[in-house]
């Protein structure tokens, strides 16, 4: 396994291995027997950062969620598992009743909701401090200096870490992050995003985002990413939840345009040329890059797992990279 450092104090700043392990389905469509082997099987391999939310899975059974961080608390009381694991979570997005959504009615971030929210989080996941919390989605109800002041809080209190956001417009979290170093509050160290080798139209309307795909890492994140020393991205479905590699599994359709073609050529031909799958060379390209990049990747075997960490040990040439940059 290779690691990185995220975060800049020198007191919540924590080393976390170059691929984390995405939770979200653990405890709901992926049983407890299967979670806790594909669990094991990543720290077994070295592996110390896993990332979950106060609200997965709710969709699968109209609940509210929570099914994720409650078996991660068992799996770590089982295991005597202590800080050695970074485990990540977010708040914001958790439905306010069962059968609601995340969309028309979240819980939001006021900083009432931030305590109580991350409070029940820590209680599901049996810790005494969340290693890094995000703020999952916005809330422009609530004054932004008021939702960095309530993260803020919790990190002085040292409940919380680090701190970490998601599916944000990338104005919002510098406008957070500048509200945090004036009032000389922790800010966002860690950014959430989407982020693949192949690229969607970032002018498609989504549910968070009628205006356009902002939840997408786009050239504005990556070029903020350069520009911002300290920040890493955490870049979710990778993979694309398997559409590089299976047929049932079509691209989302702010893929169809024509440099998806293109990027596909390339990634085959490496993937040929280094003997990996498209799925590792999509991971390895990630984790080896020039920006501070850590894929977020979920399994639902310890095979699956296998193959990504697989990943970790793919050295790609300088040439290689340059041609899956450059195909456009």
């Amino acid at each position: 396994m290779k690691y990185r450092t995220i975060g800049t104090d020198p007191k919540t700043r924590r080393e976390v291995s170059v691929l984390a392990l995405g939770a979200m389905l653990f405890g709901s469509v992926t049983d407890e027997k299967t979670s806790f082997a594909i669990l094991d099987r990543y720290v077994e391999a070295g592996g110390t950062f896993i990332d979950t939310s106060d609200n997965y899975a709710f969709w699968i059974d109209d609940s509210q969620g929570g099914q994720s961080e409650e078996l991660l608390g068992r799996w770590r009381r089982s295991r005597g598992i202590g800080d050695e694991i970074v485990i990540a979570t977010k708040l914001g997005a958790r439905p306010l009743a069962p059968g609601t959504g995340y969309i028309d009615n979240p819980e939001g971030l006021s900083p009432k909701v931030i305590r109580e929210s991350a409070e029940r989080s820590r209680d599901r996941l049996g810790v005494e401090k969340i290693d890094l919390l995000y703020a999952h989605i916005e809330d422009r109800t609530v004054p932004l200096r008021d939702t960095v002041e309530g993260f803020g809080e919790l990190v002085a209190e040292g409940t919380v870490g680090l701190l970490g956001v998601s599916n944000h417009a990338i104005w919002r979290v510098e406008r957070a992050r500048a509200l945090s170093a004036a009032a000389g509050l922790p800010g966002y160290e860690v950014l959430q995003y989407q982020h693949s080798h192949l690229r969607p139209r970032t002018d498609v309307p989504q549910p968070l985002f009628p205006e356009g795909n902002l939840g997408n890492a786009g050239a504005e994140l990556l070029s903020y990413l350069k520009a911002e020393p300290g920040l890493t991205l955490v870049a979710y479905s990778p993979l694309l939840t398997g559409a590089y590699v299976r047929q049932d599994k079509p691209l989302p359709p702010d893929f169809d345009h024509p440099g998806t073609p293109a990027r596909l050529a390339v990634l085959r031909e490496v993937a040929k040329e280094t003997g990996a799958t498209v799925n590792q060379v999509v991971l390895a390209w990630q984790t080896g890059g020039r920006l501070p990049v850590i894929p977020l990747a979920g399994a639902s075997s310890v095979a699956q797992l296998d193959e990504n960490l697989a990943a970790v040990d793919l050295e790609l040439t300088e040439d290689q990279r340059a041609r899956l940059d450059a195909a456009h």
